[in-house]
Formats: C-alpha cells, structure tokens, sequence
C-alpha cells in the first residue's frame, strides 16, 4: 500500500513539474511571438533570429523558448553581468552586447528586464531576449567583416540601463543609433525587444496572482532539481574511459584546431577544451559563454528522456577552458565568427568524442557552418540598407537514416527569408535557390544535401562572406565526407571568381555570388 502511495505521489508530483515547466515555457515562447510581431528587420521579423528566456531571483535560467541553441549557455552569462553590474529597480531593462561581458558577438544584442512581484527590493524573476541585429556600426554593413580587433566589428555595449523606470533613455538612444546603420530599423527592433520583455512581466504577475510568488520559485528550485536529476543519471550511464576528438577552422591558408577531452569522473563529466589552439587575430575565437553553450547544447540532445530546459541541465558538467585560447578568448580579440562558425565546430568536435564514447548513437556531422551572408549600400535616392542571413547546408546522417536536407543544424536554427521579402525589401535578386544534389556524403545512410543560392545586386554593395568547410567537407561515420562549401563572384559577363571562406567585397550593379553550402557526412559503408 505504501508503495502505490509513493508511486501516486511521484506521479502527480511530475505532472506538477511538467505543468509548471510548460507554465514558464509557454510564456517564453510568447515573448518571442512579441518580439517577431514588432520586430522592424527581416532577420528578426522573418527569420526569428533571436532568443527569449526566463530566469529566478538568483539569475538561473528557468526556461528559454526553443529559438537558437547558441544562445542557451550564453543569455544566462549577460543576465549575471547585468545583475553585477546594474542595481534595477521597477521598470528598468539592461542593454548589453559586450562578447567580454556574456555575450557572443557584437551583433547579438541582450536585453535584460527584472521582474518584481512580491513587492521586495529584489527582483523575484528576469525576463532577458537577445536579437540578432542586422548592423551595430563597424567597418562592414552587417558587423560581420574579417576584422582583427573587437572594436573593427562595431559598437560595444557593456551593461546599461536602457530603460529607465518604464521610459527610455532618450540620449542613449540617440548615442546607440548614431553608430548603427539603418538606424530606424535598429531602433524599431529595440523596442520590439522591449515589448518582448514587457509581455513576460505581464504574464508572470498573471501567473504569481494565481498561484503566488512563492509557489512559482518553489517550482523553479523543483524544476531545476528535475533537470539536474535527469543530467547526472545521463552521465552515470556512460562508460568510465577517456575519449578525445578534434577538428580544425579555415583561417586563410591555415587551419586552427579545436580539441576536446570527455572523461566521467563518478556522476561529474569533465569536458576539457584546454588543448584546443590559442586565440587568432582572425574573428573565428569565443568567449567561453560560447562553450558552455554547445555543452548545454549536446547534453541536451543525449538525455534519453525529456527535461525542461534549465541550467540544471549543466549541473553535472565541468568545462575546462584555457584563457587565451580559440574558446576563451580575452579582450580585444575579434570573434564575430566565432559565434557561428568555431560554435558549429565545438559541437562537431564533442558529437564526434561521443561518437568515440558511445559507438553507434551519434551522428555524422552536419554542415559544421552557418554560411553566412550580409551586404549593404545605398539605393539611388540615398536611403541605406544592410542584410544578413544564414544559409542552410546538410545534416549528418546517422544510424535512423539519411541526413535532412537544406536545414539548419546545430547551434542555428533561424527559418529561411522569403525570396518575395527579400527581393522587395534590398536591391537585389535571387537567380537560383535549390537543393545541392548529391552533396551529402555517401554511406549506408547517405548526409543530407547543401544548397546552391545565386544572388544578383542591382545596386553596389559591400558585401561579406563568411563560411568553413571550404576546403574538407563534414566528415562521416564509416560513410563518406559532404560535399565542401563554395563561393563564387559573378561578373556583369557571367565571369567566374572563386572566393575563400572568408571574404569581405565590393560588388557593382550587375554582379552578384553564387554560393553553395556544405552536404552532411554520410554513416556506414555505402552498400553495394
């Protein structure tokens, strides 16, 4: 009898735990249907390059939407910078993008808003969105250009409080706008992120009102423990042995590694990143907020069952990293790729060390880029603009079956730009979007294929290429490497100039790139 007691108990108390976890979930996801609803640009109305989340008194992280995995080990580093940094009171929001201070690149802009419901001095929840800006001032529309210092990639914001007891900083608003380009679309996604904020404080005090205050940090601390649970009884699982993996960046004519070392020490797993390469004047290094996330990331691809999307989840983990090095990087080095490309790399590294782990259950790796766009000019009555974009590739394929194709993968996924908002809003025409075929590599399951994207300016532009997997396609697992990436200028004359992983370019009216993104790895020896 006491036994179906504990039994009935433990169930309801899941279900309370699920209920609460979809509670907080929900209302992530509902900051992120606010902030593409107002949001003015293309990369964060219709690509949804952002990602919204909820964080308790303490500044951990309780829930966040499912938005872009770069961002799950990274929001939580800014919201303890802005805590450090700024007392906040009753409508107040923090703004940062400082890659030193959490962040990941300079483009990727944070806003932090404390939520107050019990009527304490302190905070009881954070409310925190981070967006994609598509230009925050720099040498290259975009803020993606090869630079070799933090400050050639645009401005720098440390923690500042923006919004000022329910108003915003109208002077620091002028001061922001005045070094980004496109300013009016900067400032329409700004307040879209504030609306997003906005919008979680209103459901939480809903939510306190129903269920108060205290029973919602009692389900924080609950949920938290869940996860956490659910991670430790991963690693407890996994063979006591030491595995390595490593796996290199393009830089010019060089190549930079990564490497990892995975090892269980009892129901703690020691991720060592400290053998991988010192940090670069090339814009390919990470802060370590970038680390964290691609282990948060993979760890929540290999629980077996579900849990809620929580810091719990690293609760097990030690990440080792060494300062100075390619994923801890210090100040001033530049890192604008390193938030899309060296992250594709971590989480290609740690999937092929797994694979050494746990044979069988990972899969091949998927494109291992983001294939990365941007561009900006002036129309001919004078009016600017700026663009950005990711461009999907291939998936690994895996033991299930072949690779998805032309998906985003991994730490990015942002949905693709309509070419009629895309060609209505730039000047600028898409000749050719399609799937690559036969770009994912062979095996018994074959890699999903890349895509081929022709772009044609009808205006001159300034225009940014960055890219990997130029050079050695994404490896397999017993089956064949994907396809390598490729870019191309077209002349006025349809003349063809092969372009390296990593470019910034003038481009005339009449000129255009011709672009392809990497296939997946194959899985298993193709049959005959």
């Amino acid at each position: 009898m006491a036994a179906k007691r504990g039994r009935a108990n433990g169930a309801v108390r899941a279900a309370r735990l699920e209920v609460f976890d979809q509670l907080f979930a929900s209302v992530a996801e509902e900051m992120g249907a606010a902030l593409s609803r107002a949001a003015f640009s293309p990369n964060i109305k219709e690509r949804r390059d952002f990602s919204c989340a909820l964080f308790d008194a303490r500044g951990r992280m309780v829930a966040q939407a499912a938005h872009i995995p770069i961002h799950l080990g990274s929001i939580p580093a800014c919201v303890a910078a802005a805590r450090e940094d700024v007392e906040m009171r009753p409508g107040d929001a923090v703004l940062l993008n400082d890659p030193y201070r959490g962040g990941t690149h300079l483009p990727d802009v944070t806003l932090v808003s404390p939520i107050f419901l019990s009527g304490k001095s302190k905070p009881d929840f954070y409310a925190a969105n981070r967006a994609h800006h598509a230009d925050v001032g720099g040498a290259h529309p975009g803020s993606m250009a090869p630079a070799h210092d933090l400050h050639g990639e645009g401005l720098v914001i440390p923690p500042i409080r923006w919004i000022v007891g329910g108003e915003p900083d109208r002077a620091l608003t002028r001061l922001l706008l005045a070094n980004m380009r496109i300013p009016r679309e900067r400032e329409g996604d700004l307040f879209a992120q504030w609306a997003a904020n906005r919008t979680a404080e209103r459901r939480l005090v809903e939510l306190a009102r129903e269920l108060r205050t205290r029973g919602l940090a009692r389900a924080c601390d609950d949920l938290r423990g869940w996860t956490a649970n659910l991670a430790r009884a991963f690693v407890r699982s996994l063979p006591r042995r030491e595995v390595s993996f490593e796996d290199v960046l393009e830089v010019g004519a060089r190549d930079v590694a990564l490497r990892v070392t995975l090892a269980r020490r009892g129901d703690e797993l020691v991720v060592d990143f400290r053998a991988s390469d010192a940090q670069s004047d090339a814009p390919i290094n990470t802060p370590r907020a970038v680390a964290v996330s691609a282990v948060f990331y993979v760890l929540r691809l290999l629980l077996a069952e579900r849990a809620p999307t929580n810091d719990g989840l690293l609760a097990p983990a030690r990440i080792l990293t060494r300062p100075k090095s390619l994923v801890d990087a210090r100040y001033p080095a530049p890192v604008a790729a390193g938030n899309v490309e060296t992250s594709q790399r971590l989480v290609d590294v740690l999937l092929g060390a797994f694979a050494r782990l746990l044979p069988g259950r990972m899969p091949a790796a998927s494109s291992g880029t983001m294939s990365n766009l941007s561009f900006g000019g002036s129309r001919a009555d004078g009016e600017g603009f700026t663009y950005y974009e990711t461009i999907a590739g291939g998936a690994g394929a895996s033991r299930a079956g072949d690779g998805a194709s032309g998906v985003h993968t991994h730490m990015t996924n942002t949905r693709n730009t309509p070419i009629e908002a895309f060609e209505l809003g730039f000047p600028a025409r898409v000749l050719w979007y399609a799937l690559r075929p036969n770009s994912g590599g062979s095996g018994e399951h074959r890699g999903g294929d890349g895509l081929v994207k022709r772009v044609h300016f009808l205006a001159p532009v300034q225009a940014g290429w960055i890219a990997d997997r130029s050079r050695r396609g994404p490896w397999g697992l017993g089956g064949q490497r994907g396809a390598a990436s490729r870019a191309a200028r077209v002349d006025r004359r349809g003349g063809v100039q092969e372009l390296g992983s990593k470019v910034s370019l003038a481009l005339a009216a009449g000129e255009g790139l011709a672009l392809a993104t990497p296939g997946g790895g194959g899985f298993g020896r193709p049959r005959r």
